[in-house]
C-alpha cells in the first residue's frame, strides 16, 4: 500500500481531536443549488462543524428521471439530486466552501452507489458513507451479493478517483434502536475492513445512541478497542449518532436526548457526532433547525466533562466477547470479506433483528430489559455462546413499546 496520508476530512477530525473538540455534523440536504449552498455556508460559519450534502430519495433508488421532473416543475425534494445538477453548477456551489477547513460529506442511502461516487469525485468531494450491508439490508431489496459487487466497484472508483477517499460505515445505525450493540459493532467493523480491502485508507465507524447510557458507553469502548486492533494501518475514527429511532415530540424531550448523545460521545472519547434537531419528529429540518442543533451540541460539549457509568464495565466485557465471536465467525469463512458477508447471512452467522430483507435470516429477536438495555431474546444461528437458541416471539405490543421507549422516557414532564 502507498504511504498513509490524510484526507481533508480525516485531517480535520485529527486537528479537532488534538484540540479536544467534538466535531458536530448535521444531516442536511435541499433540492436546489441556491438552498444547498446557503445551508453549507451557514454551517461553515459554525466552529468545528462539518458540511453535509444529503441526497434525495429519488437519487437513492436510481430514479434520476423522477428527480429531474421535480426540478423541472418545482416540486420539493427531500434532499439534493447530485446526479441531475450540471457539473459546473456543482463546482460553483462548492467553490470557496469545501476544503481543509470545511470538509463536506455526501450522505446517500444507496445500495448501488457507483454513479454517485463518480459524480462526487468529478467535483472533488472525497467523503461519503454507507456500506454493502448497512445500505442494502434496511433500505433495499437488492440481493446482498449484488450490493457487495456494487460497493466493491464504488470503493475502487473512490480510491482511484481521488487521493484521499473517506467512507463512514453506517453499520452502527443498522436498525440500531432494535439491535443489540454487538451486531452493530460487528457489521460496522466488517464494512470498514471491506473498505480497506478495496483501497480506502480513511474510514469511520458509526454507532447510534441506544436505550441505555451504560450499555452505549460499554459498546463504544469495545468498538474503539477493536478498531485499534483491526484498523491500525489506516486512518479511522468513531462517529456517534443522536438516537435514530422514533424521536421525542416535545422540545424539552428532544433537547435532553440530543444533549445526552453529546455527553455519550464526550465520555467515550469519540471524535464526531451526527446530530438531530428538535424538529425531527414534526418536519424535515430547516437550516435554522440544524444551526440550533449544532449550537446546542457544541455548547453541551464545551461545558461537559462526563465520566463513565460504573456499570458500563460489565457491558464492555460482554459486548467485546460477543463482537469478537461474530467477527471471528465471519472472517474465518474466507479471506475476501465481501463474499464472506454474503455467506455469513446465508448461514445465519449474521442476522439483523426485525429486518425484512430477503437475504436476512429473520431468526433473531430482541427485547429491552429492566435496566433499559437491548438484549437478545433469541439469537437464531448467531455464533454466540450462552444464548437462547429457542425462537422467542415478541408480541406486537412489546414491539411498539420498544419503538416508543425513548419517546416515552424523554417526553415525560420535567416536573
Amino acid at each position: 500500500m502507498p504511504p498513509l496520508s490524510s484526507s481533508h476530512f480525516q485531517s480535520f477530525i485529527e486537528r479537532a481531536r488534538a484540540r479536544g473538540q467534538l466535531v458536530v455534523q448535521p444531516r442536511m440536504g435541499f433540492g436546489d443549488i441556491t438552498s444547498m449552498r446557503g445551508g453549507l455556508q451557514a454551517v461553515s460559519r459554525h466552529p468545528g462543524a462539518l458540511g453535509t450534502i444529503t441526497l434525495d430519495s429519488y437519487t437513492r433508488v436510481g430514479d434520476y428521471q423522477g428527480a429531474q421532473r421535480c426540478l423541472n416543475n418545482g416540486s420539493p425534494l427531500n434532499g439534493f439530486p447530485i446526479i441531475n445538477h450540471p457539473l459546473d453548477a456543482l463546482r460553483n456551489m462548492l467553490n470557496g466552501l469545501h476544503g481543509k477547513d470545511f470538509p463536506i460529506q455526501v450522505r446517500h442511502g444507496t445500495a448501488k452507489p457507483q454513479s454517485i461516487f463518480k459524480r462526487m469525485t468529478a467535483v472533488g468531494l472525497e467523503a461519503t458513507e454507507g456500506g454493502p450491508v448497512s445500505y442494502c439490508m434496511p433500505y433495499s431489496r437488492m440481493p446482498l451479493r449484488h450490493a457487495v459487487d456494487a460497493w466493491t466497484q464504488s470503493c475502487q472508483l473512490l480510491a482511484e478517483g481521488c487521493a484521499h477517499g473517506h467512507i463512514e460505515s453506517f453499520g452502527g445505525c443498522l436498525l440500531g434502536q432494535l439491535c443489540p450493540p454487538s451486531m452493530l459493532l460487528a457489521v460496522g467493523l466488517l464494512e470498514a475492513l471491506f473498505f480497506r480491502q478495496h483501497g480506502i485508507r480513511s474510514v469511520s465507524i458509526s454507532y447510534t445512541q441506544g436505550t441505555s447510557v451504560a450499555q452505549d458507553q460499554g459498546a463504544l469502548r469495545a468498538l474503539r478497542l477493536l478498531a485499534a486492533e483491526l484498523l491500525g494501518d489506516i486512518h479511522w475514527h468513531v462517529v456517534v449518532y443522536t438516537y435514530m429511532g422514533v424521536f421525542p415530540k416535545t422540545v424539552h424531550g428532544a433537547r435532553r436526548l440530543i444533549a445526552d448523545s453529546v455527553t455519550l460521545a464526550k465520555a467515550t472519547g469519540c471524535e464526531r457526532l451526527i446530530v438531530k434537531t428538535v424538529a425531527e419528529a414534526r418536519q424535515i429540518p430547516t437550516i435554522r433547525d440544524n444551526l440550533r442543533a449544532l449550537k446546542l451540541a457544541s455548547a453541551t460539549a464545551a461545558r461537559s466533562n462526563p465520566s463513565l457509568e460504573p456499570t458500563s464495565q460489565s457491558y464492555f466485557e460482554e459486548i467485546l466477547i460477543e463482537t469478537r465471536q461474530l467477527l471471528n465467525a465471519v472472517l474465518n469463512l474466507r479471506g475476501d470479506i465481501g463474499p464472506a458477508l454474503v455467506q455469513a447471512f446465508a448461514r445465519g452467522l449474521l442476522d439483523i433483528p426485525y429486518c425484512l430483507h430477503p437475504d436476512n435470516g429473520g431468526r433473531t429477536r430482541t427485547l429491552i430489559d429492566g435496566q433499559g438495555a437491548l438484549r437478545w431474546a433469541s439469537c437464531g444461528r448467531l455464533p454466540l455462546a450462552s444464548h437462547n437458541r429457542r425462537m422467542t416471539q415478541v408480541r406486537a405490543d412489546q414491539l411498539s413499546q420498544m419503538l416508543y421507549y425513548m419517546v416515552n422516557r424523554y417526553d415525560k414532564p420535567l416536573h
